[in-house]
């Protein structure tokens, strides 16, 4: 089993899981994350002052996947989160040990 972690944009949160419902992603945890990466955030204007955001808003996806399926969750997320930009984002890929669904107890690729 895999465990697929992606740092995306926003307002690319709709076309991302719309493109994991196609492929059959059942389960999927989003948290509301900030951070930066090689952009180093940016400045703002407010007010007439301007000043620096270092932390730009982004959205953590986790997507528990079993092992023939992580390729193409990786290729759809990408595809849809993709805008061409700085700041698209980063997919990490992990080895996943063991899952265990709570109310049944069933474990490994049962349990996703």
């Amino acid at each position: 089993m895999k465990l697929i972690i992606a740092i995306i944009k926003p307002h690319k949160m709709d076309d991302v899981h719309e493109a994991l419902l196609d492929i059959g992603i059942q389960g999927v945890t989003i948290t509301e994350v900030k951070g930066f990466g090689r952009q180093k955030g940016h400045t703002e204007l407010y007010r007439g002052a301007e000043y620096v955001v270092d932390f730009l808003p982004k959205l953590k996806i986790e997507v528990a996947v079993a092992d023939d399926r992580a390729d193409a969750t990786i290729d759809a997320i990408s595809k849809a989160a993709q805008t061409g930009k700085i700041g698209d984002g980063k997919i990490f890929l992990m080895e996943l040990q063991q899952a265990i669904r709570v109310r049944t107890g069933e474990t490994g690729e049962d349990a996703l």
